[in-house]
């Protein structure tokens, strides 16, 4: 199946907490750094999820947002580290790709976005992706 998501970082389930209709699955991604994704648990039976599964997690671009500076008092629970490596903009969106320890993660922002954080090729900035944001997918 090819997917029109950029975003599919490869790693490895730590735990999942489950609750009554959610449940929170906290993986190690394979280049390094931890996500947690909040899924339904008929998506944790159907994709027969367990501590040491094999996962990718898909983020749409749209869904990533990025800061330049300290990140603290935020419930969004992915903050990676990483660097821009490139930046292409239009009249009003750009795609702003990051290198985090993990691989490669593109954020959609608006051009307005990259002019006022200074965002450049070299640039550190934190990904930020909400859990709920984050699709599970196995092999």
């Amino acid at each position: 199946m090819s997917l029109s998501i950029r975003n599919q970082l490869p790693g490895t389930v730590l735990s999942i907490a489950r609750g009554e209709a959610m449940a929170t699955v906290r993986a190690r991604l394979s280049g390094g750094g931890q996500i947690t994704a909040a899924v339904t648990l008929e998506a944790v039976r159907e994709l027969g999820l367990a501590e040491g599964s094999e996962i990718r997690a898909l983020v749409k671009s749209t869904e990533v947002a990025l800061a330049t500076g300290q990140v603290s008092g935020l419930s969004i629970r992915n903050q990676l580290p990483g660097t821009v490596s490139s930046v292409t903009t239009g009249e009003a969106m750009a795609t702003v790709k990051v290198s985090l320890e993990s691989g490669d993660l593109t954020a959609a922002v608006t051009k307005d976005a990259v002019d006022e954080l200074g965002l450049t090729s070299g640039t550190r900035v934190t990904a930020l992706i909400k859990s709920t944001e984050i699709a599970l997918a196995t092999a």
